[in-house]
Parts: C-alpha cells; sequence; structure tokens
C-alpha cells in the first residue's frame, strides 16, 4: 500500500493564517503606538523576519508530515501558498484601517511625508506638492495588487532559500 503525500494546499492554509494573524497583530501594535503612518527600515525588516519565520515553520512542519522528505517544488508551493494568505490576511487589515478604523490616515501620512518632503527638498512649490498629493490619492488602491505580488515574490526567495536548506529526496529503492 503507498503511503498518502500531504497536500502542499493544507500547510499553505494553515500557516498563511498564522502569518497573516502575526502580520495584523504586528500592525495593531504600530497603531496603538502610532507608528503606523510611515515604513521604517526596522518596521519593513521585522516584516520580513516574521514571514520568514512564518515560512520555514510551514515548510518544515511539511517535511515531518512527508515523512522528512522535500523537493524544492514542495518547498516553494508552499512558501508562496503561505505568503499570499498572509498577505491578504494583512491587506484585508490594511483595508480595514484606513477606510474604516481611520478614515483620515492618507490625509495624516501625507502631513507627516511633507514635512521630510520640505526638509529634503525645500525647492518643491505648494501647487508641486498638491499635484503629487492628488495623484498619490488616486492611486492609492495599487499598494494592495502591488502587496500582494512583492509578497509573493519575497515568499518566493524565502521558500527557495528555506527549500535549498531543508531539501531531502526520497530514496530510489
Amino acid at each position: 500500500m503507498e503511503e498518502q503525500q500531504p497536500k502542499t494546499g493544507k500547510f499553505a492554509l494553515n500557516y498563511g493564517l498564522l502569518l497573516g494573524a502575526a502580520f495584523v497583530v504586528f500592525g495593531v501594535m504600530l497603531y496603538t503606538q502610532k507608528m503606523h503612518y510611515e515604513m521604517s527600515g526596522a518596521v519593513m525588516g521585522i516584516s520580513i523576519l516574521v514571514m520568514v519565520a512564518g515560512i520555514f515553520l510551514g515548510v518544515n512542519a511539511y517535511k515531518k508530515a512527508n515523512g522528512g522528505y522535500l523537493t524544492l517544488s514542495e518547498a516553494l508551493k508552499v512558501a508562496v501558498g503561505i505568503a499570499l494568505v498572509g498577505t491578504v490576511l494583512s491587506l484585508a487589515y490594511q483595508y480595514i484601517l484606513t477606510h474604516f478604523i481611520e478614515p483620515d490616515f492618507l490625509d495624516k501620512a501625507m502631513e507627516i511625508a511633507k514635512a521630510k518632503t520640505m526638509a529634503k527638498n525645500p525647492n518643491i512649490t505648494e501647487e508641486q506638492w498638491e499635484q503629487g498629493v492628488a495623484m498619490q490619492k488616486k492611486l492609492a488602491w495599487i499598494q494592495y495588487p502591488v502587496g500582494l505580488i512583492l509578497n509573493s515574490i519575497i515568499g518566493l526567495v524565502i521558500g527557495l532559500i528555506v527549500g535549498l536548506i531543508l531539501k531531502k529526496a526520497k530514496p530510489e529503492y
């Protein structure tokens, strides 16, 4: 009788939900500390570390469920699935935050950005700034598909690295 191989989708969904929950908890922490307006290098670094941990745990759990064996393609499937599910939950939280919890989020973020921009480039006129803000508000929706694509690519890279580290082929006999 042949052994049943575990489904990559099950692990991607379960660990993706955990990753998404971690992203949401991190987002709530940033919100309570009023640090959610700007994406500093530290915040981005922590987000990537959370994603690395979630993907590593998911791929490793899949390997254990598969009798200790893992192919690179299985690792990539699980990793990208985890990244996609986690990102969808994170983007859903971001949407709820910016449209319902704090509807003036974009205006406040632009105020913070204006001070920084004017300090870096004092030659910008008020009219140029207003044109830029109007364009950003018009294109604010694009952050959702771009975030999904970027996090999928990051998940693919992390999955490749984790897969290369953890891969173990089944014996031929």
